[in-house]
């Protein structure tokens, strides 16, 4: 038989992210990339080389994350994410694989993502939810968070919205939809855009928190965009909340 011809597969993972320092590979650290390598190489027989959608923070979770990797393994597309959850923890799992054009990257081709940020909106803990929402007892009032998150649509500089230690030239994203809705006890943010900063989503999460709870005033996101100061906004909103829900491609 011929040598199989090189393939590039997408693999779509959900993990949770409590337990990692973010998806990258750390050098004194572990992440879920390491992790899926490891995996990855018992299947393949190789350490592919692999392309993450993006990086994450430590602590935050995937329900859609994407990879992208090239092989010359001739492995069928449907047998390859049970084969490798067989050697992935339980707070890793790959939900789909599917061949892609050669020149796909996860990354590089995505034309948005999707985030949702979790909180637990009650004075009592709860303990099934702890690794998963941030929990705050001031009663927040989420038409109103609703309302002031559509401050953020539309392309702007978001510098202001964007953490100590990012390293971008071109501050520029477009926000194309941002919803807080109250399920419950939880308070749901769910932001869409064609790419975030370092931590904005946590921060624009965190500019909200302050308005509803009077720390700053309404309609003030507009001014603070403009400002392009990141002291004017509001507090980074902890990690364990933030999901990456999913990745857009084009098709």
């Amino acid at each position: 038989m011929g040598a199989v011809m090189e393939r590039n597969l997408l693999f779509t993972m959900r993990f949770e992210g409590t337990r990692y320092h973010g998806f990258q590979v750390q050098r004194n650290a572990l992440g879920v990339c390491e992790v899926f390598q490891d995996a990855v190489e018992r299947v393949f027989g190789v350490r592919h080389d692999v392309k993450g959608c993006s990086r994450t923070d430590t602590g935050v979770h995937a329900a859609g994350y994407c990879v992208s990797m090239k092989t010359c393994s001739a492995i069928a597309c449907d047998k390859i994410p049970l084969a490798l959850n067989m050697h992935l923890p339980e707070d890793i799992a790959v939900i789909s694989c599917e061949d892609v054009p050669r020149d796909f990257h996860a990354r590089y081709s995505a034309t948005g993502k999707e985030y949702i940020y979790n909180l637990h909106n009650s004075r009592i803990r709860d303990p099934f939810s702890a690794n998963f929402c941030y929990r705050m007892s001031y009663p927040l009032d989420a038409l109103l968070l609703d309302r002031e998150a559509k401050g953020f649509l539309g392309t702007h500089d978001f510098a202001a919205f964007q953490a100590k230690g990012g390293d971008v030239a071109d501050t520029v994203r477009t926000v194309t939809g941002f919803t807080v809705a109250r399920e419950g006890e939880t308070v749901r943010f769910a932001v869409k855009g064609d790419g975030f900063l370092y931590k904005m989503v946590r921060i624009m999460v965190g500019t909200l928190i302050n308005i509803g709870t009077g720390k700053l005033v309404e309609g003030s996101i507009p001014d603070i965009i403009k400002s392009r100061d990141r002291s004017r906004a509001g507090k980074t909103a902890p990690a364990c909340g933030l999901i990456l829900n999913r990745v857009f491609y084009d098709n």
